[in-house]
């Protein structure tokens, strides 16, 4: 399974740290498309290098507890990686002494991170918000992968309209969707089901507008995967494009925005586009690097610099000052300072 490995000053090939992904349990009250993303990211992993599942709230048949990995993991030989929001904190000070990846999906928790602690954000929304937060820390930019079983098939769609009821706004569940259905057929989907592709290929527009929900959780839309599924089974997307929305949505050129002003404009728009004959969407060469075989490729890269960061860590000093309030002080008023000298030279 561990087949790369890392070049060191002598020539010989040091082998990857294992990797431990951290969720507090894999399934039950767990679900969300965080866990899903997680359990993914950690597939990937082992085509790279040895990566396992560690659970940390609930013991599970089969998963290994934490508590346990602590016991008998070599500090020099592994790294964990955590990744669930309001956890991180907690986690990142009991791991004290370990190697320790922050995976980070949604942003606007408001926890900071020490720069020992690499940054592995989901979107480049993320990845800006982290730069602000953590100028000193090593930050990389890995989108999660769509599953090629979402790839446009080319039928004949029956579903004029679908909708996703979980984090849509109540704008689009009680204003728009009642003013769409006496025109075309409409679907409100609000059960999971077992074969979404087949639905998006069903599916000549999908509309989503998570804004209003991500506002009420008080952190940011993670990557936003649905519109990017449903584009790429060829339905035209009308979408908010708030958070990481705005990584691969365009309006006007690959999709369309949603909730603009007026619900009768937004209608008018909708049922325009069910009468298009050239949709507008993302092309395979645009999800090519959102496919698995792109994101392993830069996922190789990250993991070989982060092991070879975590191997020659102990052996420099850390001495990049960070953006402090007390650092932020000194330096506005060393700058007013400045100014005023100018002011007395003239």
């Amino acid at each position: 399974m561990c087949g790369s490995g890392l070049v060191g000053e002598t020539g010989e090939k040091n082998p990857m740290r294992t990797l431990y992904f951290l969720v507090p349990g894999t399934g039950g009250r767990f679900a969300c498309g965080g866990l899903f993303a997680e359990l993914k990211t950690c597939e990937l992993a082992q085509q790279i290098c040895q990566a396992e599942v560690v659970t940390y709230q609930q013991r599970e048949p089969d998963t290994p507890f934490l508590d346990d990995v602590l016991k008998q993991t070599n500090p020099e030989k592994s790294i964990f990686v955590i990744s669930w929001g309001f956890h991180v904190p907690r986690l990142a000070r009991r791991l004290q002494g370990y190697a320790v990846i922050y995976h980070a999906h949604s942003a606007g928790y408001g926890f900071k991170l020490p720069a020992a602690i690499p940054i592995i954000a989901v979107s480049r929304n993320s990845m800006g918000y982290w730069g602000q937060m953590a100028p000193n820390s090593l930050i990389y930019y890995l989108p999660n992968p769509i599953s090629e079983n979402f790839t446009n098939h080319h039928q004949e769609r029956d579903i004029d309209v679908l909708v996703q009821a979980r984090k849509s706004s109540e704008y689009l569940l009680q204003a728009l969707v009642p003013a769409l259905q006496p025109h075309c057929n409409v679907v409100v989907l609000d059960q999971f089901v077992d074969d979404l592709a087949a639905l998006f290929n069903r599916t000549k527009v999908y509309l989503y507008d998570s804004a209003e929900y991500w506002a009420q959780q008080r952190v940011s839309e993670g990557f936003g995967l649905p519109p990017m599924e449903a584009m790429a089974c060829g339905c035209q997307v009308f979408s908010s494009v708030n958070s990481a929305l705005a990584d691969y949505l365009d309006p006007g050129f690959n999709a369309h925005k949603i909730a603009c002003y007026s619900r009768e404009w937004d209608v008018t728009r909708i049922l325009e586009c069910l009468k298009m004959l050239s949709p507008m969407g993302l092309s395979e060469a645009d999800l090519k690097p959102y496919r698995r075989e792109a994101i392993l490729q830069r996922f190789a890269v990250i993991l070989a610099e982060l092991n070879q960061f975590f191997d020659q860590q102990p052996s420099y000093v850390q001495d990049i000052p960070g953006i402090t309030p007390s650092r932020m002080s000194r330096l506005f008023l060393k700058r007013v300072g400045v100014k005023v000298r100018k002011v007395l030279k003239k």
